[in-house]
């Protein structure tokens, strides 16, 4: 077997090209994440979410009149149905989020049925799903809390609503800010593995609910999602600024790995993270916590433990000052990766409607991927079938 070949099996298609994409790129050496042509550091410093989402599904900034459509279509689109809300009351309390939401984001397509041609519904579905998901997020939470859902408010944004709905009550223009500006840092993020669940679910023309479901399923594995709640663990167990030294030096001379530190992408900042890094800084000075503070001497020794020792820089990534950033608004440890779904559904639909509709390829293709295979062989050296009574 040639040599290129085995180099390609095994290693989770890593730096493998499957298809193209007009949707982002990201520059690990540079250091660089674009969204349809933009620098997401432009889009953080001047535009909001549902631009973003809307620049992710259409691939132009919107005019006033556009965003001022898809904004109406968004909220218009919040309230999710009372019978969904009714059956999440059947879930027991301590049922996994995540697990919350892959069943209510498929259930969507028991409760709506869109009309129109295949694009026309794929792009309602969107609307739906960006729309709904923080509703589906902020109902679980006040029901397995034995309190009753808070209805959507149409006056708030997008990020101002949902911190509405999960506390009850309406952020200051400051946090919602903040909070506007995580979810368009992870929007998207070209093929990790829930884009990638979706796009292949897609490629099989399931509809839009299916996809982003199976996207969902793949963002709950601990691989993929659930960083930055073992980064808020790992701060609660340091506790103290004084205590991070210590701490980081003995994991790191077991050569465990500490969480919110190193990418399989960049090779230098992850632009991400030196935004959430100052948002984190601001939010600390607000509140008086002391996250940011352990978080930032985190940083510090562990880049410094691993040039000491290994002769190699680290630095952070998105999950490192997003742990920080949510507990201090006050977002449950469990409910870091279901915020994420909040966000990177824009991106997830945006990347459906694109494999679907071949629109950054010459026409659809089913995924179907070629598997080396390494059993038993049915030949000389093989298997021989033996009725069960003579085994």
């Amino acid at each position: 077997m040639k040599k290129d070949s085995m180099e390609t099996k095994n290693v989770g298609l890593r730096n493998i090209p499957i298809a193209d994409t007009k949707i982002s790129y990201i520059d690990g050496e540079k250091g660089k994440l674009i969204y349809r042509g933009f620098d997401i550091l432009d889009l953080t410093k001047n535009s909001n979410f549902e631009e973003t989402c809307f620049l992710l599904l259409h691939d132009h900034l919107p005019n006033q009149k556009e965003f001022d459509e898809f904004k109406n279509n968004l909220r218009e689109s919040r309230p999710i149905a009372v019978q969904m809300q009714k059956n999440m009351k059947n879930w027991r309390k301590n049922a996994d989020p995540m697990d919350v939401l892959q069943a209510f984001v498929a259930a969507l397509a028991g409760y709506y049925n869109e009309q129109g041609t295949a694009k026309e519904v794929s792009y309602q579905r969107a609307i739906n799903l960006i729309a709904k998901i923080p509703t589906i997020i902020a109902s679980w939470e006040q029901i397995r809390n034995d309190k009753e859902p808070i209805q959507p408010d149409p006056d708030l944004s997008h990020s101002g609503n949902f911190l509405y709905m999960l506390n009850g009550e309406k952020p200051d223009r400051e946090l919602e800010r903040i909070f506007d500006v995580c979810l368009i840092l992870h929007a998207d993020h070209t093929f990790n593995a829930s884009t990638f669940a979706a796009r292949e679910v897609a490629s099989t023309r399931a509809h839009m609910y299916s996809a982003v479901s199976a996207a969902v399923g793949a963002l709950s594995g601990e691989l993929h999602g659930g960083a930055n709640f073992e980064v808020m663990k790992m701060l609660l167990d340091i506790k103290t600024e004084e205590k991070v030294e210590k701490w980081v030096q003995t994991k790191m001379e077991k050569g465990e790995r500490i969480m919110g530190m190193g990418h399989a992408v960049y090779k230098t900042v992850d632009p991400r993270s030196m935004v959430l890094k100052e948002l984190s800084k601001k939010l600390s000075k607000k509140t008086s916590l002391p996250w940011y503070a352990i978080t930032e001497k985190i940083e510090n020794v562990t880049a410094s433990f691993m040039k000491k020792h290994k002769g190699k820089d680290i630095y952070p990534n998105v999950d490192l000052y997003s742990a920080s950033l949510y507990y201090m608004l006050k977002i449950p440890m469990d409910l870091n990766t279901p915020i994420f779904a909040i966000s990177r559904v824009a991106g997830w639909t945006a990347h459906v409607i694109e494999e679907r509709f071949a629109e950054a390829a010459p026409k659809p293709m089913l995924y179907r991927p070629k598997a080396t295979y390494v059993g038993k062989y049915d030949g000389p050296q093989g298997c021989k079938f033996i009725p069960i009574e003579n085994r």
